[in-house]
This record gives C-alpha cells, structure tokens and sequence, in this order.
C-alpha cells in the first residue's frame, strides 16, 4: 500500500514518521520527501494495519492527515516520462556532465542497433566520434548549431539542449537526433497542407476526364514519370494528385523548378551539400531533396532546363538511386519516385545535342499529357467562376458575378497562358472592378483588341485568328504567337517584362521571339 502523510514542516518529523513504522515493523521499499508531504510505500501494509497506523501517525506533532495513495508522485513522473520518450519517433540521449549516455528513448535504441543496456553508459566519443562529442558533449555553451552526426550507420542532425543543476553548474544534456525523412516528413506537410489529390484538380470536359482517369493508373505505379503540357496547365498540381494517389502518399513531396536556380544552387538543393563544401555552407552539411524525400516523390518542374552535368548526375540517381553530396565523398541512397515535367520539346532537344536521350529514357517511361485551355472549352467559364468567387473571398469584396459577354469573351479567347492566365485576369479584375457584375471591359484580356482588328477585312491580325488562318492547327497558332508578340514587344521591350505581361516563363518566351526574329530575342 502507498500512503501520502501531510505534515507542518519542522526538523526532524520525517525521521519520526519512518520510526513508527519501524517500530511496527513495516518493510519499506520507497519514500519520496516533499515538504509537506512525505510519501510511503510498504506493500505489506493492509486497510486494517492503515487505520492503526493512521492512529499512531497522527500522535507526531504536526501531522495533519494520512491518506491512501495510489502512486507515488516519482513513479507517476517516472511512468509519464518514459511514455513521452516512447512516443517520440526521434531519437533522444540524455548525457551527464561527463558526456556519458545516461538515457535514451526506443528511437534511439532502435537507431543505434544497440541493446539499450549497452547504449546506456557509452560516452558520446565512442557513438559521434571525437570531434562530434567534444562539439555536442554537456560541457560548452547553452547551444551549439545544429550539426550532422553518424549514428547506428545512418546520418542524423543533432540538436542539443543543455541541462543545469540547481547552482547553476552543467549538469549534462539533451540531444534529439533527426532523421533527414523525418524532416522532409514536417517540411512537406508544411508545404503541401491544403494539396489534394485528383479532385483538387478542376475541369470535367472530356480532354479532363480522359487525363484524370489516365493519371490515377498511372499514380499506382511506381515508376519515373513525365508530365507534358505548357505552361500554366497545372502540371505541379497533377504531380501531387499522382502522388497522393500512390502507394508514397503520407510520404514526403517536394518541388525543385530547374528554370529557377542556376547550376550550382540546384545540384545542392536536389543532392545537398557535405561540411564545408563552399563558402557560406551550414557548418554541419545540408541534406538535399533527395534525402529529405526518401520513401517520397521529388518533381523536378522544367526538366529540360537542367544543365548537362546535372542530366548526368541525376541520371545516375535513376539508375541504382546512389548519389553524392556537393563536397561529399560518401555514397547515399535514397528510395525517390522522379515526376518530372515540361514544356519544351525534349526529344527536338535531343537532336540538338542539349539534353541526354538516356535521360529522357528513363524519365519517359510513364507519361500524361496535359490538354492546354484551348482545347478544353466547356472548363473556362466553370473554372472562371471558380477563381472568381476564391478572388472575391480573398479581397474581402462581395461575391460578383461574370455578365454574359465575359463568358463569352472568356471562351473565345486563346488563353497562352492557359490555367495560370485565367486565374490572373479573374484576379485582376475582381481587384480593379467595384461592380457586382465583371464585364468584358473589366477584364482586360490580352489581346482582344487584336482580336477585333483580326474579324477587319485586310487586318494585319487577320493572320492570328484561327479560324481563318490557312494551314494545319499548328501553322495558325504559330500565326497567332507571332502577331501577338510582334504587337506587345514595343509596349514590354524586355522578355522579363513581356513573360509578366503573358504570364509565361521568361524562357518561353526568349524561345518563341528568338523562333520569330522578333526584337534581340
């Protein structure tokens, strides 16, 4: 039985409490002092025994009460903090002023492929190394920046907090390891909280259905997979639905746009760097994508962007998923599903000499192609209406509504910029419009005057509208991309400029001025 006796603190009563149970001769097999308690377990002590034992307690002056207990406060801690370790997925180690390994939770043990009874009592030298122990030891300063360990065979990044006793001296510490994975794990979820899976994609035409129903076999396997279409069509989105539809969801998901870091920042964003690789690198090492994406998905946006030593580099990836840090000589692997996407013509790029056919070999073995706008009509107007009512909650305005004319204006269009163009001009218009009702006016299409000028007899734009163009399909959009162009680049006269005003990458569009001799493109 455990008992809890409240007493009025003065010297010595502890020692006359234990002394009637001495005298009754009462095995004790814990106390626990803490002013004014003191509690008691003595298993052989009954209901009956406590009534008298209550009786003689309550004889020492300043005794108050003497009351059942049903776990003393040290194990309850004891209980909740070793549940706590447990639950933790991380592997902590509590260290002495020593550096001597005091505690460690399951994580840890489970890590350190180590019988807990071995673990406990290694001093840190003999698990980080020498020069890991004496940085991350329970001597040295509050905090020490997060450095990466070798632990168990795995690379972990420790933390380490310190602990003091009461007068202030380092009484040891607390270091939580992280596996890269779990970090992707948190970085993920972060990033992706409100991404869903196929039905976050909008449109029900039939281009759509076709591409939903395509992808969703196509998320179950688990192979490389290539995602075609232009810009602006959503491929990103695609990739987390394949994603989340595949045997990785719950796994980490990460984006790499191979357009928009150059060659040296993308090899270390996708592959990380080792201690000291560059100036300015964390002191400790940087896990890459890769890395913190294990058992995920990576989609490396714009692909075909990717510089030949990158191709070459990744392409080894794909092959045995081995790889090595920037700076690093150690061999690491990760378990990675490669979704990649595009909107060049990657096998013209081939002929040409600047992009590996192997590459392509590998990344092509599953592929969707995403349907432009354009060719996707009956999913303007729903996915209009769609942006509007989001664009009107976000500006805090009332919910307006599309007139008839806009609709239409909204169909007719070309949409270059397909999804993405569509969400701005709604945005935009929502933003510079107080009406209730958005007109065509209001939305501020590119090119719709050309557009006018093009149904002219004679108009030099005559040649843009597609339904009189002379030709095949492509021959018309090519007309169309040429008079537009040749008509916004004296408004715009740099391609950043002109790739904001189409909402287009600045790639696309030096591609297409160089493709028409427009200005110094």
């Amino acid at each position: 039985m455990r008992i809890d006796v409240h007493f009025a603190d003065r010297v010595g009563i502890a020692q006359e409490i234990l002394a009637k149970l001495a005298r009754r001769a009462l095995n004790v097999s814990a106390v626990e002092v803490e002013p004014p308690h003191v509690y008691i377990e003595a298993p052989a002590l009954d209901a009956a025994g406590l009534d008298q034992l209550r009786a003689e307690l309550m004889q020492v002056a300043g005794v108050r009460a003497v009351d059942e207990l049903a776990m003393l406060p040290g194990a309850r801690r004891r209980l909740y903090l070793d549940a706590l370790l447990a639950s933790l997925q991380d592997p902590v180690l509590a260290v002495d002023a020593d550096g001597v390994v005091a505690v460690a939770n399951a994580a840890a043990v489970a890590a350190s492929a180590r019988p807990e009874g071995d673990l406990v009592g290694l001093p840190l030298a003999a698990l980080f190394g020498d020069a890991a122990a004496a940085e991350i030891g329970a001597t040295g300063a509050e905090r020490t920046p997060a450095r990466e360990v070798p632990f168990g065979g795995h690379t972990f990044l420790c933390e380490r907090l310190a602990l003091h006793d009461p007068a202030g001296g380092v009484a040891g510490a607390v270091l939580t390891l992280h596996a890269p994975h779990r970090l992707g794990e948190r970085l993920s979820a972060l990033q992706h909280h409100e991404a869903g899976g196929f039905d976050a994609i909008l449109g029900d035409s039939a281009p759509m259905r076709q591409l939903k129903a395509r992808a969703a076999r196509m998320a179950q396997v688990d192979a490389p997979l290539l995602i075609r279409g232009e810009t602006g069509t959503g491929k990103e989105l695609v990739a987390h639905a394949c994603h989340e539809g595949s045997r990785r969801r719950g796994q980490p998901f990460f984006t790499l746009n191979c357009a928009a870091l150059p060659e040296s920042l993308a090899e270390s964003e996708l592959f990380g760097y080792a201690p000291g690789a560059f100036t300015g690198a964390l002191r400790g090492g940087k896990p890459g994508l890769l890395e913190l994406a294990d058992r995920g998905t990576v989609f490396l946006d714009e692909v075909g962007e990717l510089s030949p030593y990158l191709q070459a580099k990744l392409l080894r990836f794909l092959n045995d998923g081995s790889f090595r840090r920037v700076g690093g000589d150690r061999e690491l692997k990760a378990d990675v599903r490669i979704v990649s996407a595009t909107h060049r013509p990657l096998e013209q790029m081939v002929i040409e000499g600047t992009f590996r056919q192997d590459l392509l070999f590998r990344l092509d073995v599953l592929q969707l192609q995403l349907p432009p706008l354009r060719e996707r009509a009956d999913d303007i107007v729903p996915l209009a209406e769609f942006f509007l009512e989001r664009a009107c909650a976000q500006t805090g305005r009332p919910r307006a509504r599309l007139s008839a004319a806009a609709r239409a204006a909204l169909r007719a269009n070309r949409w270059p910029g397909n999804v993405r163009q569509l969400q701005n001009v709604i945005f935009r218009a929502v933003t510079m419009s107080e009406a209730l009702v958005i007109d065509v006016d209001d939305l501020e299409l590119a090119g719709a005057a050309a557009a006018a000028a093009a149904r002219s007899p004679g108009s030099d734009a005559a040649a843009a509208d597609p339904a009189e163009a002379p030709g095949t399909l492509d021959e018309a959009v090519a007309a169309f991309e040429k008079a537009l162009l040749q008509r916004l680049y004296p408004q715009y006269p740099s391609t950043r400029r002109l790739a904001e005003r189409l909402g287009l990458s600045h790639s696309a569009v030096a591609q297409r001025l160089r493709r028409y001799g427009i200005g110094n493109g």
